[in-house]
């Protein structure tokens, strides 16, 4: 009896894990070919950041390493030069 209840469990289990797997984001300016973020393309910027005006995470945006510190750095520079706002307006 105990068999046919770890069966069953460890289906639903691989099924759960099926249902629950995403697909790998791919670093959007390595696909672009782009090699540095400018701070100066506010549009693509925008695309980054929350409507509360905080930077989204790697995780989230699906960035490379690399690419996100540049991002990181940009928007900062951007909202330094008031090309983007620190808060909500």
């Amino acid at each position: 009896m105990t068999t046919a209840n770890t069966n069953e469990t460890a289906a639903a289990v691989a099924a759960k894990n099926r249902r629950n797997k995403k697909k790998k984001r791919v670093c959007a300016f390595c696909a672009d070919n782009i090699d540095r973020i400018d701070y100066k393309d506010v549009a693509r910027l925008r695309k980054y950041i929350t409507e509360r005006g905080k930077i989204l995470p790697r995780r989230i945006t699906g960035n490379c390493a690399r690419h996100q510190r540049q991002l990181t750095k940009a928007i900062k520079r951007a909202r330094q030069i008031a090309l983007l706002p620190y808060t909500v307006e």
